[in-house]
């Protein structure tokens, strides 16, 4: 199961602990791991998501929000579930899991690189490289 955050209660971590931000998939990185739910409350069998977005612009936001409410309204004791995307906090880096931030880590940490411009010069691509190099 995902990194559950300590504010998500565990009736809403069963179910969403294997719902998979579109673009993460092929890394396992769900929603809770990603940082994506912001609060889950069930008051009276009637769930409550607020879910924050990365983008605005997400492509996926939709099918999202219908694959949470759905694997929430399936849930024991939920006998309906409504999903809001909240716009009054902007989703950060911050909110990643350990593991998420790992996954989705494509440099090292600046604090583990020595010589910066030995990292950059043995990591650009060769096309760029070739036009540093004078010509013969």
């Amino acid at each position: 199961m995902a990194d559950v955050p300590s504010d998500v209660p565990l009736w809403a971590a069963n179910a969403l602990g294997d719902v998979y931000d579109p673009c993460c998939r092929e890394k396992g990185i769900s929603v809770l791991d990603m940082g994506l739910v912001r609060s889950a409350r069930l008051d009276g069998g009637r769930a409550r998501i607020e879910l924050l977005l990365t983008t605005g612009w997400c492509p996926f936001a939709s099918a999202l929000l219908t694959e949470i409410r759905d694997r929430v309204a399936a849930q024991p004791g939920v006998t309906d579930a409504e999903v809001e995307v909240v716009w009054d906090e902007a989703w950060t880096t911050d909110r990643l899991s350990p593991k998420a931030a790992s996954a989705l880590r494509f440099l090292p940490a600046p604090a583990e690189i020595g010589d910066r411009d030995a990292y950059l010069d043995a990591h650009r691509p060769r096309t760029v490289q070739a036009r540093k190099e004078p010509p013969p």
